[in-house]
């Protein structure tokens, strides 16, 4: 059965969050190094059964790489502003793709209220200046493709053989993008966290064909308003 865990602010319209089953994942704290590979028992063996960090806990201290393959970690990212943190399975995937062009759509209401915008993909650092130049993104992409940060966020689950092959027929090699025979991705997730590391919101689909709607992304944001707290 599939399941959406979306934890939120008592302050969003219930309108638009009236569609939406709320389930809530468990935490997994782990630390990431993205220079080693996952450990290999951390992931899930599909999509719906991964078991995301819970809104009201710190996210975990896990590193990622930058364009130009600068290791950072995740909590030294948020420090500098409160954050909306996407996890997204790659640039060869179209419904990702999508997705971070509706955010780029809404980063100016988004910074205006005092936030930055981070993502996270399983993609080598060399494919992330690709879809920033794709699709004009004026916010951060970071590599995850050792999977270790969106293992320690619990969103880390195995592609079935049969969809590898699947995807290779199209012309998608994972093994390429991530630089790893994991057949690893993250289920596709957004977190607001404050620049304390806590997790004020967070939404989890295991459809990667669904993602958070800009509206409902904003009432999240504008229900947890940094710029109103300085």
């Amino acid at each position: 059965m599939l399941q959406i865990y979306m934890t939120r602010l008592s302050q969003i319209p219930l309108l638009l969050l009236f569609p939406l089953a709320l389930i809530v994942g468990c935490a997994q704290p782990d630390t990431g190094n993205t220079d080693e590979q996952p450990e290999q028992t951390a992931y899930a063996e599909s999509a719906s059964e991964v078991d995301p960090v819970l809104t009201g806990t710190t996210i975990p201290d896990a590193s990622v790489k930058s364009t130009v393959g600068e290791s950072v970690r995740l909590l030294d990212i948020v420090k500098e502003k409160p954050t909306v943190l996407i996890f997204y399975r790659g640039g060869w995937c179209p419904f990702c793709n999508k997705h971070l062009a509706q955010i780029q759509q809404i980063q100016d209401e988004l910074v205006e209220m005092g936030y930055q915008i981070v993502a996270v993909s399983a993609d080598q650092p060399e494919y992330l200046q690709e879809s920033i130049e794709k699709h004009d993104l004026d916010y951060t992409l970071y590599s995850d493709s050792p999977m270790n940060a969106s293992t320690a966020f619990g969103l880390t689950f195995k592609v079935d053989q049969e969809t590898v092959e699947r995807y290779r027929k199209n012309g998608i090699d994972l093994e390429k993008h991530a630089g790893y025979d994991h057949h690893l991705l993250p289920v596709p997730a957004v977190f607001i966290v404050d620049q304390e590391g806590t997790i004020r919101f967070q939404y989890v689909n295991p459809d990667y064909k669904t993602r958070i709607e800009p509206e409902v992304l904003l009432a999240a944001a504008g229900a947890y308003y940094p710029e109103s707290e300085s």
